[in-house]
């Protein structure tokens, strides 16, 4: 199954859908979906609004902006803040008795929309 049709299935006629812009990376939501996004500075149960909307759909309706859509919200609640796995880096130097391992856990937030 490609990307696309994994998003296909998300994306169902009638239902209102965008794709926001959070973290340097986006977004395809639709209410009641639970996001995880890079680290924002609030607590559990807070509001959170996501201004920086690229695209807002609805059935066949799409406003696509340049780049953000005028007027465009998204409303979330932050659920929890947390960190990810851990993901391990190796550095290794062949015939030089050169080995370095690191771990790294990446900070997130996991957000649920409430509305588009």
């Amino acid at each position: 199954m490609t990307k696309f049709e994994d998003n296909a299935d998300k994306i169902s006629n009638g239902v209102k859908f965008a794709v926001i812009e959070t973290g340097g990376k986006q977004y395809l939501v639709k209410p009641k979906d639970k996001i995880e996004v890079e680290k924002l500075e609030l607590e559990a149960g807070a509001e959170v609004n996501f201004d920086k909307v690229l695209l807002v759909a609805e059935g066949n309706d799409a406003q696509v902006g340049k780049p953000y859509v005028t007027g465009a919200k998204v409303v979330g609640k932050v659920l929890k803040q947390a960190r990810a796995k851990k993901v391990i880096i190796l550095k290794y130097h062949n015939k030089t008795r050169y080995r370095r391992k690191k771990g790294h856990r990446q900070m997130y937030t996991q957000v649920e929309i409430l509305k588009v």
